[in-house]
């Protein structure tokens, strides 16, 4: 395979891996960094490095579709940055320290913990509407209940437990650092199920505040030679179209159809990650 092929061909992977990102708010690194390790035989380090830039160009693509449909929440997702950072650096800097293997089998782990969550759903009690319970004193100092486009119009919604949500999003950074995927995945979880924030706005969200993650993390894998300029740039682009895409058909998406995508794909991708980390194939 020629450098010509083998650049069109991870940029068309990256369109894909941008759209689906764009649809679950994974930010695209969800899918990108299996697929440069196992299809390409990328070494894992530098899919996780070209997978940080592509996200930062993945929410810089999306969010501001999302803004201006009036889907993503900028308070909360401003906060939970702060977390979100400093988890970033403290990722990025154990990520020399461990083995290919080693990390290839915590990403298999997450995703398939992600997957679970995600196609199970939410059921919130009462009438089974957010809006309809108490919301959290946090939340409402601060500001961070809102409301999300339907087509019967604006719909309110509370957001709940806040600290432990702040709590889970340094998690979520410390995987952003330490796999390169943004951490697109833990991030809409705990707004989704802990915080009881809807999904679409979740999604959201996740897509505003991964870049800064991103950002985070990538100036470490920078300083340390991981990221390779002739992997990234049509990573980065490729991923870019993705996101603008699937920021278009986010809108008319149905939120269990997002579930099911998004539970799915990356559940078969753990499955592959962790058994070749297992087996040494990495």
């Amino acid at each position: 395979m020629n450098t010509f092929v083998w650049t069109f061909l991870i940029w068309l992977g990256s369109v894909l891996a941008g759209f689906l990102g764009a649809l679950t708010g994974l930010g695209g690194g969800v899918v990108l960094v299996p697929m440069l390790v196992l299809g390409f035989g990328v070494d894992i380090r530098y899919a996780a490095g070209a997978s940080l830039v592509s996200v930062i160009a993945t929410s810089s693509g999306a969010a501001a579709a999302y803004v201006k449909e009036g889907f993503s929440n900028i308070r909360i997702g401003m906060f939970l940055e702060i977390a979100t950072t400093l988890g970033a650096l403290a990722g990025a800097f154990e990520a020399s320290r461990l083995s290919t293997a080693a990390i290839s089998v915590i990403f298999g782990a997450v995703l398939i913990y992600s997957a679970f969550l995600s196609i199970r759903g939410r059921h919130p009690p009462g009438n089974g509407h957010p809006a309809d319970l108490p919301a959290d004193p946090l939340a409402v100092r601060l500001k961070m209940d809102g409301s999300e486009p339907t087509p019967e119009g604006p719909r309110a919604y509370h957001v709940r437990n806040v600290v432990k949500g702040f709590g889970l999003m340094f998690g979520a950074g410390v995987l952003s650092g330490l796999l390169g995927i943004g951490s697109g995945a833990v991030k809409v979880l705990a707004m989704d199920q802990v915080m009881q924030i809807p999904f679409k706005v979740s999604t959201t969200t996740s897509n505003f505040m991964i870049g800064v993650t991103a950002a985070a993390s990538a100036g470490v894998y920078l300083n340390r030679g991981y990221i390779d300029p002739g992997l990234s740039m049509p990573v980065m682009l490729g991923v870019l179209l993705g996101a603008l895409l699937g920021a278009r058909e986010l809108i008319r998406a149905r939120t269990r159809v997002l579930r099911l995508l998004f539970g799915g794909i990356i559940l078969v991708l753990a499955i592959e990650m962790i058994y070749n980390g297992l087996t040494g194939s990495l």
